[in-house]
């Protein structure tokens, strides 16, 4: 019965999963509160004594002109503009600069970032898909992995774990370091920008290339997009193989203490398949 059926599907995994689900945002939320509350009180108190304190040094002005001056900031930002240094800062629209926080503020700006979004999207869906397709054939063949030797598998599962510890090297560890160097920030921050960047969650409050008071070489934010559209590639990749790799170390493990798959078993009783002994050869 297809009610049946759906009433099936709920109770057996959509259910349990929509509670694990919320209860991961409960945590999440509950965690950031506690970790982040404080620090915005603190910082909102700040704000508030440096506004107090430069309103007594600077006499001439009066809380309603400076609160006009600090919106008319706090716009600037808004539109990508710098509000330190001076009117010969690079524009954030030069053609090797397409990166950061920045989003169009004219309509037409807006219309047209809409469209070219709806041809974008699924086109970078399909490149990085490809990409990441072309990556993966690089790595060594492993049809019928389970049949072979035993040396050849724990070669091979060395092998995907070297080539994919490397790729985390080159692509969440080198480039924090870079970053921490040229922007300076710590390494710390140079890598949650890199993770925060390359999952897409990009909040913004980390942008490469936009301090007014360095000079960058001129193709940096371009190189910079270049390494944002690679570990794109790089996680098309791994998503994959991680399960992979899971699933074959934990056969080898069960291989090392003697257990094994028996293949075409009927399961236990509860739900598990059964397990072989089997003997290991010296």
């Amino acid at each position: 019965m297809p009610r049946a059926g759906l009433c099936s599907c709920w109770g057996g995994w959509v259910l349990p999963l929509l509670l694990v689900y919320v209860c991961y945002l409960l945590l999440g939320a509950t965690i950031f509160q506690l970790l982040e509350k404080q620090a915005e009180a603190q910082s909102r108190d700040q704000f508030q004594f440096e506004k107090l304190r430069f309103l007594e040094n600077y006499t001439c002005l009066d809380q309603q002109a400076l609160e006009q001056f600090l919106q008319v900031i706090m716009e600037a930002w808004v539109k990508g503009v710098n509000p330190k240094g001076n009117s010969t800062n690079p524009s954030n629209w030069d053609f090797g600069s397409r990166y950061g926080n920045l989003a169009p503020s004219t309509e037409a700006g807006q219309v047209f970032c809409v469209f070219y979004a709806l041809v974008g999207i699924p086109l970078n869906v399909v490149f990085l898909n490809h990409l990441g397709t072309g990556l993966r054939a690089h790595l060594t063949t492993l049809e019928r992995w389970e049949d072979q030797p035993r040396r050849s598998q724990l070669l091979r599962t060395l092998g995907l774990a070297l080539f994919l510890s490397l790729g985390t090297v080159v692509v969440l560890i080198f480039p924090p370091m870079v970053f921490s160097h040229v922007e300076g920030w710590s390494f710390s921050e140079g890598f949650y920008f890199a993770f925060i960047t390359l999952s897409t969650i990009g909040f913004g409050d980390y942008v490469v290339g936009t301090d007014p008071s360095k000079h960058y070489i001129s193709v940096y934010r371009s190189l910079a997009a270049i390494w944002i559209l690679l570990g794109l590639a790089w996680l098309a990749l791994i998503l994959p193989l991680g399960p992979l790799l899971l699933h074959r170390c934990s056969h080898l493990w069960l291989l090392s203490r003697g257990l094994i798959l028996k293949d075409g078993g009927a399961p236990e009783t509860d739900g598990l398949p059964r397990l072989q002994k089997i003997p290991i050869s010296a």
